[in-house]
């Protein structure tokens, strides 16, 4: 038992030195160590998609960075986005009138501004997408158009976080 011990013990050492590291970390901006994100302005007419952006956005920035998210009058900087288009194009069909595959396409411009409405960092026409299968069921339709939304905005806000973190 004490040789087990002992192993885990130097496991437990050995393991951490190894080069290995944990993705992420840093601050959004090299000045920048406390945030806001303002809700995204939504231009279409997915009326969920301006709080799937935003929440995916918030929590890509607190699970992937040392940047504190904080209310707009505590923050050094804000995020302000808005999604300028969803749209929906047909990939496969079963038959001329039955359509099974479409992807969802969202377009977004995001700024980072600081208090003094400086722009720090900006990105325009930031474009993601995602499939989805359709359903002659509307409900289930409905799910997986929201579903889609909720993959698009989270692939953003990873690509978004990553590109602010490499001061892209």
């Amino acid at each position: 038992m004490k040789k087990l011990l002992i192993l885990i013990g130097f496991l437990l050492i050995l393991v951490p030195s190894c080069g290995y590291k944990l993705e992420g970390g840093g601050y959004v901006n090299e000045n920048v160590n406390t945030i806001a994100v303002e809700m995204f302005n939504n231009k279409t007419s997915e009326t969920r998609a301006q709080t799937a952006f935003t929440n995916a956005l918030i929590q890509e920035i607190i699970e992937k960075t040392d940047t504190k998210v904080v209310v707009k009058n505590l923050a050094k900087a804000y995020l302000k986005g808005t999604i300028n288009a969803i749209t929906f194009h047909t990939l496969s069909r079963a038959s001329t009138e039955e359509v099974i595959e479409r992807r969802v396409k969202a377009r977004i411009d995001l700024e980072l501004i600081d208090k003094s409405g400086n722009v720090l960092w900006s990105v325009k026409n930031f474009s993601s997408k995602e499939e989805y299968s359709v359903s002659a069921d509307t409900v289930t339709d409905e799910s997986n158009i929201n579903q889609a939304i909720d993959d698009i905005a989270q692939r953003t806000a990873e690509m978004i976080v990553s590109r602010l973190l490499d001061n892209f």
